[in-house]
Formats: C-alpha cells, sequence, structure tokens
C-alpha cells in the first residue's frame, strides 16, 4: 500500500495558502511519501491548477486531484487542464474525478443532477478519448456530440483517470472505464466487502488492469486517553459531508458510522495496526487527511508534526 497525504483542505489566505500547500508536498516528497492529494472543496482553490503549481515545485512526488467535480466543464476543457498540469509534473499527475452530490452541482452551482452514474459514463467515454491523443476527439454518446480537433497528449506518459465511486453502480463504471476509485467514508470493512470486489470484477470483465483504490483517512498520533478527544474533532471539523446520501449509503456497507469512526487514532502500535486493515482489505493508495488535536495554535502545529513524522516512518514498513 502506497502511503500519500491531504493537502489544502484548511482555510486560509490564498497567497499564504499555496506557499503552506508548496512546503507540505515538498516535505512529502523528502519524506518518501507516495501522493500528494489535493481536495476541490467548493469554496476552494482550483485544485488542477494547484497540482501544476506543486508539480513544478517537485521531481518525484505523485500529485493526485480528490476529486474534481465533473459537471462543472466539458470533458474537453478538463482533458486539457489535466495534459497542462501534467506538463508541469511529467507522468506524475493522477486525476481523480467524480459526479460529485447534489448540494453542491445542484444547490451551490445551479446545475442539473439528474442520472450521475449515466452522465458519469458518458463524459469518462469523451474524456478518455481526449487523454488519449494527440489527435481529433469525435465521441457521440446520449450526452455528448464531440468533434474536437484537440492535439495534445499528456507529457510524460498515460494520465490515470480515478473515479469517485460509493454504490455498485458507480463502481462498475470505475472499475470498466477508469483506472480506479477515490474513496471518502469507506472504512476497511466497506472496502473489503463491498468496494473492492465490485470494481475488480468490473476491471476483470472489462480486460483492464487491477484498479487502484485510494482510501481517504483521518489520522491523528496521540495518547490512548485522548483517542476520544481526536474522534470527537474530526466528527466536529470533517462530519458535514456525512449529510450526502450518497456517504450515509457507503457508510451502512461498514462499521464506523460516522468520520470520528473512520478516523486512525491512538499511538505508533494502534495507527499502523489500523492502517495494515486497510491494506488488507485490499487499498492500494492512503490518502491521509492530517488530524492534529490540541487546544492551542501551538499544541496544534506540535500535534501535526509528530503525526506526519510518524507517517513517514510508517510509509518504509507497512505493505
Amino acid at each position: 500500500m502506497r502511503i500519500g497525504v491531504m493537502t489544502g483542505p484548511d482555510r486560509g489566505d490564498p497567497a499564504r495558502k499555496i506557499g503552506r500547500m508548496v512546503e507540505d508536498v515538498r516535505w512529502a516528497e523528502e519524506a518518501g511519501l507516495a501522493t500528494v492529494w489535493v481536495p476541490q472543496l467548493p469554496t476552494d482553490l482550483d485544485a488542477l491548477v494547484t497540482v501544476a503549481l506543486l508539480g513544478a515545485r517537485t521531481s518525484r512526488i505523485e500529485i493526485g486531484t480528490a476529486v474534481v467535480p465533473l459537471q462543472a466543464q466539458h470533458p474537453v476543457a478538463l482533458a486539457r487542464q489535466a495534459i497542462a498540469a501534467q506538463a508541469a509534473a511529467p507522468g506524475r499527475v493522477a486525476l481523480g474525478v467524480g459526479p460529485s452530490h447534489h448540494w453542491i452541482v445542484r444547490d451551490m452551482l445551479g446545475l442539473p443532477y439528474e442520472r450521475p452514474a449515466a452522465y458519469t459514463r458518458d463524459y469518462l467515454e469523451v474524456l478518455a478519448a481526449a487523454l488519449a491523443g494527440p489527435g481529433p476527439v469525435n465521441v457521440e454518446n446520449a450526452t455528448f456530440t464531440v468533434h474536437n480537433p484537440l492535439d495534445l497528449a499528456p507529457v510524460g506518459g498515460p494520465l490515470p483517470v480515478l473515479v469517485a465511486a460509493l454504490g455498485p453502480v458507480m463502481l462498475t463504471i470505475a472499475g470498466e472505464r477508469a483506472d480506479g476509485t477515490v474513496l471518502w467514508m469507506a472504512d476497511e470493512r466497506a472496502v473489503g466487502e463491498h468496494v473492492v470486489p465490485r470494481i475488480t470484477k468490473a476491471a476483470e470483465n472489462a480486460g483492464r488492469p487491477a484498479p487502484r483504490v485510494v482510501a481517504g483517512v483521518p489520522v491523528c498520533l496521540c495518547r490512548p486517553g485522548e483517542v476520544a478527544a481526536a474522534r470527537e474533532r474530526a466528527n466536529r471539523i470533517l462530519g458535514e459531508a456525512e449529510i450526502s446520501p450518497n456517504y450515509q449509503r457507503l457508510l451502512e456497507h461498514g462499521d464506523a458510522t460516522d468520520i470520528g469512526g473512520l478516523c486512525a487514532a491512538g499511538d505508533e502500535a494502534a495507527i499502523a495496526a489500523r492502517l495494515r486493515r486497510f491494506a488488507d482489505a485490499g487499498v492500494t493508495d492512503l490518502s491521509v487527511r492530517l488530524l492534529p488535536i490540541g487546544e492551542t495554535r501551538d499544541e496544534l502545529v506540535a500535534s501535526k508534526r509528530r503525526t506526519r513524522e510518524m507517517l513517514a516512518a510508517l510509509a518504509a514498513d507497512l505493505p
């Protein structure tokens, strides 16, 4: 299991935030982590532009989006943007995409949110054709009629596409048409019994390689007596996504009932054991959301530093 870390979900002034994210990705690269994941939040900077900025300041580490909502832009436009980001980090960009949620697409963007799975299937057909260049993109399906003279190709090799897939239909689409999935709110039982069997079977039936399974997991290094506080903090600052019916249905496939239950918290041994269970369930890539605890800014900074140092040490040991 490859270990990566999220960067960018915290709030702050955009100019200063980019500087902090550059520091995060440089630390991750020097620490030997495999990947840095940049979420696309409704209130935040563009994830792919940020990936390009981070890619230009690194040399080895993979940088991925987790995830870009499909409805916000045409698939040819997204392909152009992803190829531009890949040019700044040849062979090191992973494009995580997804149909998002009704409360983002319909309520915030004012766009239709009807038949998201069918829309995703049609979108991925156009996106795959655009990323297979150079050459024109000619795709006609139920959603798109595209005849675009695109003459671009990803720099440094193929650009993997990972689809946020939570339910059976979306997992089938991800297995058939993409390189894997990016998860949030999926514990180890949900991964092992729900996600991996479905996406793997779909990939096999389509003659595709074994899919990547990227699991987002909050992690907090703390004393055993602080575990409850860490889980409470996870629920307080990360729990708003649980309102989505998509996440609620995914939780039903596992043992965790909220994001606090998904959080890997405790000492080094407890966290290592929890993360190994994710690996055993079939997770190929871990996207760690560092979750510091403390009463003051200095305590939070120190907690984050301890957690990420522990994570770097684990990266070399986990299977």
